[in-house]
């Protein structure tokens, strides 16, 4: 009966009937070093990218308050105006021009910016650049929409950090290009953009007709920023006519991770197809939530600024006590708040990674989860208080001298 039993034909699988490019999707690099040490005593979690500090008070209870007043209904699918009209009071601060309100669109997330952007601009079959290493849910999205991401490798040395060689991304155009998807400053290398690369990336983008979708998150994270407090910026050179989409989020100045509140910032003739695309997957984001985005936009600067200080010192810490290990191969980030080395003699990063929460009882994420050229790097998130990341990089070095 055994033998009869197992000669059976087996039901067909329901993973034999799903779409290919839902089933090849990667799994994460990063929430598998995550998995496996996130309950060990003692770690010092530095992989996921965001900092140590819970989201401010004052945001918080604006959420209360909403909530309290009964703010539990549909609601505007762009954004409550109230905040449509924060953002622009927040942007044209920072970037010194006036802004319109009918610019902004609230999205559920960073993320779900950006998968509306790609969503607006890329088709099955179609192509978008994306500079690499890089954060790879940029080029998950287009692949869930069966567009073919395109990496162009990143230039390294350690005078310079990672840089964007302009004749390497044009060569990468094709006919089927759509979209160059340019994340600066940039998770995982740091890579900050200057206003002349950005007008040559702008440049490569009218030759060829091309969208940028523009991912400036880490914008006021920019150590060198000097009185202009953020790094350069596509609406330093950009004109009306040119084809940005520029996707944004609360996540990382105003310590929101847990929230998923984010924006699309978009010529206002878009505004109809965009608000159905909002429609059309989540019918829009939380009035409270959104209550809480208006007060880290209104009374968060000072937060923000804390923020960056805190990543700054952070980035000297490790960047002094990388220095002093011969085996370690880096340039300090002029922006981000990540450290992204290589490490003589350990070209399996996901191992490193692993070893790592086993030897040193320290969290850092794998450079295989960046892409093309990251593989022979490990990311550590600084953005963290002196105590802890000091104490981080004692564990690294003394792992290293080993």
């Amino acid at each position: 009966m055994s033998g009869t039993s197992a000669s059976l034909p087996q039901p067909p699988s329901l993973l034999d009937h799903i779409r290919p490019q839902a089933l090849s999707l990667p799994e994460s690099g990063i929430v598998e070093v995550m998995n496996y040490g996130r309950q060990r005593e003692g770690m010092i979690p530095l992989w996921a990218g965001e900092g140590d500090l819970p989201t401010p008070s004052f945001i918080s209870e604006a959420a209360t308050r909403s909530l309290a007043a009964g703010e539990t209904f549909y609601t505007w699918q762009r954004g409550i105006p109230e905040l449509r009209a924060a953002i622009a009071r927040y942007m044209s601060r920072l970037y010194g021009q006036a802004e319109d309100p009918e610019r902004f669109f609230v999205t559920g997330s960073g993320m779900q910016a950006i998968q509306i952007a790609l969503a607006l601009t890329l088709s099955a079959g179609e192509e978008i650049l994306i500079p690499s290493p890089s954060w790879p849910n940029a080029a998950a999205a287009a692949e869930v929409i069966g567009a073919r991401p395109v990496y162009v490798p990143f230039s390294f040395d350690e005078v310079q950090g990672f840089w964007l060689d302009l004749d390497r991304l044009e060569s990468a155009v094709t006919p089927r290009t759509r979209v160059i998807f340019i994340n600066t400053p940039a998770n995982p290398t740091g890579f900050v953009a200057s206003h002349e690369a950005l007008r040559g990336v702008l440049d490569i983008a009218r030759r060829h007709g091309l969208w940028i979708v523009a991912d400036e998150i880490y914008g006021r994270f920019y150590y060198e920023a000097g009185e202009a407090g953020r790094a350069p910026s596509f609406h330093d050179v950009m004109e009306p006519e040119d084809r940005i989409l520029f996707v944004q989020t609360f996540s990382k100045n105003w310590a929101m991770t847990g929230w998923r509140l984010g924006w699309i910032e978009a010529d206002p003739s878009l505004g109809a197809v965009l608000e159905n695309l909002i429609q059309y997957s989540t019918s829009g984001v939380a009035a409270f939530i959104q209550r809480a985005g208006v007060a880290a936009l209104e009374r968060g600067e000072s937060f923000v600024a804390h923020q960056i200080e805190r990543a700054r010192r952070g980035r000297d810490i490790v960047a002094a006590g990388l220095a002093t290990s011969n085996r370690v191969h880096f340039a300090p980030p002029p922006g981000a708040f990540y450290m992204f080395f290589g490490v003589e003699g350990e070209s399996d990063t996901r191992a490193l990674a692993l070893k790592l929460v086993d030897e040193a009882a320290i969290g850092l994420a794998p450079g295989t989860a960046f892409g093309p050229g990251g593989e022979s790097y490990i990311r550590l998130c600084f953005a963290r208080g002196e105590g802890q990341i000091g104490e981080a990089t004692d564990r690294l070095v003394r792992w290293l001298q080993r």
